[in-house]
């Protein structure tokens, strides 16, 4: 989900009352959206939770989350978690850079994801067609 949507969101809950704490690793929009409390991994986007398949990571995770919450010294306070994606940096030049991807990987990904808008276009296609189908007794159809 996307950082600046959970940050406000976060925002909101605040003012109303509900404790929060943001998992992230978009340090720079977190922190200008201005949130209470805010647990910075240095993971590739995606992953704010903890390594994909590591439950290890994800439960160290959660319990600074949960110490973030029950301890922060104030408003707008970040803590960076101590784990590391990879012992190399290199990882960030490579995450995502098309450049440093291989054709066939790309093809593979692109294809991927025209399988996905398909069915999420027929999923919206149904939706569409069971409310114009659908009526409320009155004969109008239901938008």
């Amino acid at each position: 989900m996307c950082h600046q949507t959970v940050s406000l969101t976060a925002r909101y809950l605040e003012a109303h009352g509900v404790p929060t704490v943001i998992l992230g690793s978009a340090k720079d929009i977190v922190e200008h959206c201005g949130v209470p409390r805010f647990v910075y991994s240095d993971f590739p986007l995606g992953n704010s939770a903890g390594k994909p398949d590591d439950r290890v990571s994800q439960a160290e995770t959660l319990e600074l989350a949960l110490q973030v919450l029950e301890s922060a010294p104030g408003p707008r306070t970040t803590v960076q978690s101590p784990q590391r994606w990879s012992d190399d940096p290199s990882w960030k030049l490579d995450f995502q850079n098309v450049d440093r991807i291989p054709a066939e990987e790309i093809q593979r990904r692109r294809a991927e994801f025209d399988k996905i808008k398909e069915i999420g276009q027929k999923v919206r296609d149904d939706t569409l067609a069971a409310r114009t189908t659908n009526n409320t007794g009155t004969g109008e159809t239901r938008s």
